[in-house]
């Protein structure tokens, strides 16, 4: 292994990469606007919000002091009350589950109406029920409350969008274009100086890691400085997980660049990869309440264990001990990776 030509690939690799400025600005861009476009609709809040529609109103804005429904009701938490100037336009919007409630003020009984397929709208049912009774007929029941910081949506969507960022960067600019190299005869070109196959894919592995922490580094100070996000762990450990990921990650791509020599082909299989990944690794939402199979089945992606590692750390004050079977599943899926992704490669067609 010469240093001498691994360091000359690696350099021409970054060079490429940093002259093209739509690819070098949309790495940035894309994650910043996602968590900027999260921040901005969801407001930081802890808690998802009920939307209850009143009519008749003439103005969307509602005041609760205005409106002739229970006052149990109106003091609870966590409703929003949105105004409609009739029924008509109220259950359009309730048949379409812009709302989750629609009720009707004026003289008692008080008349509602309420979607058979919307969850969120029988919760609010019994929740208007429950501030129809008499306040003396409440069971006794104890009330406990846990101490603790909330964590806000934001914070736990957060590392999802950069992991998400680094999966796509990672097997679209390792996969997909050392295909691209393979088929317009880079590599046959390549193999005809002393390169050998080992120091051109770490090469091509370095020169990702480091763009892909480099951006993470970028986005996440940005990110931070709008948003502060609450970190109970240490930023090492965060930035270890995010580092050894990003090996399991490029890893996984070098598996792709190994023999594709058509990119058609090659980006159905990474578009094959990276959405179940992206769906089932909780990039977006937490799978708790999913099926056992669907949980299993996560397990298999390296995106799931760098996110379930990351969110430990993040949120729970985790160290390095306590996601130490994250770390080790990685580890094994990096070698593995690297073991098949270098012994399939290939320079030529």
């Amino acid at each position: 292994m010469s240093f001498k030509r691994l360091w000359a690939i690696l350099k021409a690799r970054n060079y490429e990469f940093f002259r093209d400025r739509s690819a070098f600005g949309w790495n940035f861009l894309f994650p910043f606007l996602l968590v900027a476009g999260f921040g901005i609709i969801f407001g930081g809040k802890t808690y998802t919000e009920y939307k209850i529609g009143i009519f008749p109103s003439e103005t969307k804005q509602v005041s609760t002091a205005q409106i002739n429904i229970p006052q149990r009701f109106k003091d609870m938490q966590y409703l929003k009350f949105i105004g409609f100037p009739d029924e008509a336009e109220g259950l359009e919007k309730l048949k379409h589950h812009r709302i989750d409630f629609l009720l009707k003020t004026g003289k008692e009984p008080h008349q509602y109406w309420v979607s058979d397929s919307s969850p969120k709208g029988y919760v609010v049912e019994q929740m208007f029920k429950a501030s129809l009774l008499p306040a003396e007929s409440e069971l006794n029941a104890e009330k406990r409350e846990i101490q603790g910081s909330a964590i806000r949506y934001i914070d736990w969507l957060f590392p999802g969008i950069l992991a998400m960022n680094m999966m796509f960067s990672a097997l679209w600019g390792v996969g997909y274009v050392v295909v691209r190299y393979r088929k317009n005869g880079v590599l046959k070109r390549l193999k005809a100086t002393p390169l050998n196959a080992f120091e051109y894919l770490t090469a091509q592995a370095i020169s990702r890691i480091f763009l892909l922490m480099f951006t993470l580094v970028i986005v996440w100070t940005g990110c931070d400085l709008i948003f502060s996000f609450r970190v109970q762990g240490s930023y090492l450990d965060l930035f270890l997980i995010f580092l050894l990921g990003s090996l399991s990650l490029t890893s996984l791509g070098l598996v792709l660049a190994s023999r594709g020599t058509s990119e058609e082909f090659t980006t159905g299989i990474l578009n094959f990869i990276s959405w179940p990944m992206m769906f089932l690794s909780e990039v977006w939402f937490s799978l708790e309440a999913a099926p056992q199979w669907v949980k299993s089945s996560a397990k298999i992606f390296p995106l799931t264990h760098m996110l379930t590692a990351a969110r430990k750390v993040m949120h729970d004050g985790a160290g390095l001990i306590e996601v130490g079977p994250e770390i080790i599943v990685l580890s094994l899926m990096t070698l593995g990776f690297l073991a098949l992704g270098a012994s399939l490669f290939s320079w030529n067609k």
